[in-house]
């Protein structure tokens, strides 16, 4: 498992430091395990499911590495709102990456990062 890393706070500028690759790999999964509920354990330098979401728990008792599991996103998409859906273009007005110019990678970054926008607004953070 990766080593915890200090997680930035869930605010515009984080979403769009992950769709600009600002932010590594590395964090952008820490932050969406830690609003899924997976808790860093310092003690043992792992991630615990034991408080996540229960759906997410069954299927991935570790956290998964979203930018390595296609499974992974698609559950991640798939458990974003309908009407968050298009949150990254309505609400930060993100354009898309350019043909040719993205990766699956690419991909699987905006889908984490309009999850947590999504979380975002779930909270009442925006």
């Amino acid at each position: 498992m990766a080593q915890f890393l200090e997680l930035p706070p869930l605010t515009s500028d984080t979403i769009w430091a992950i769709i600009n690759e600002e932010i590594d790999d590395t964090m952008v999964n820490q932050l969406v395990w830690y609003y899924l509920g997976y808790q860093y354990n310092p003690e043992t330098d792992q991630w615990d499911g034991t408080n996540a979401d229960p759906h997410w728990k069954q299927d991935y008792p570790e956290p998964p590495d979203f930018i390595e599991s296609r499974p992974a996103t698609i559950k991640l998409t798939r458990s974003i709102p309908a009407e968050n859906k298009q949150m990254l273009k309505e609400t930060l007005g993100f354009k898309g990456y350019k043909i040719g110019e993205f990766t699956p990678r690419h991909t699987r970054r905006a889908t984490m990062a309009n999850w947590l926008l999504s979380q975002m607004r779930i909270m009442k953070l925006i």
